[in-house]
């Protein structure tokens, strides 16, 4: 089969029109930090501190490094009535985020067990997933 040089121009034209994408300048946010963004930033502020007396750090707490299944139990089903957080007494509510995704869950708490000073290990999406069928198998 021959190919006219007009052909061989089509060819070379569509392989030149690719695209020159370069790589975005911005990057993405990972995927916790924008889920902590929209859901938890308003009580627990930007730097994970909370607000005093009703809405408890985030901050070095055996909450946020400790029992993984308490802590998502935590998100998913939310809180009322007093929490103690490092010797604290906080009378805010926390509404239950069972409407997020096994993933969100698991980005967010990864998120913050790791920013504001924690260092703890990440939590998997089958973590949450187990822990939401045991609440919800009760």
């Amino acid at each position: 089969m021959k190919y006219s040089i007009l052909q061989g121009f089509l060819v070379l034209a569509l392989f030149s029109c690719r695209g020159n994408k370069q790589p975005s300048e911005t990057p993405i946010a990972e995927p916790g930090k924008e889920v902590y963004t929209k859901y938890c930033l308003a009580c627990h502020q930007t730097d994970g501190a909370g607000v005093p007396g009703m809405y408890p750090t985030l901050q070095k707490t055996d909450w946020v490094e400790g029992d993984t299944k308490r802590l998502i139990h935590l998100v998913l089903n939310g809180q009322q009535g007093e929490i103690t957080v490092n010797g604290t007494v906080f009378k805010g509510v926390m509404p239950a985020h069972q409407y997020l995704t096994d993933e969100q869950v698991a980005d967010v708490l990864t998120f913050i067990r790791s920013n504001f000073g924690n260092m703890a290990a990440p939590i998997t999406p089958a973590e949450v997933s187990t822990e939401r069928a045991n609440v919800s198998g009760r």
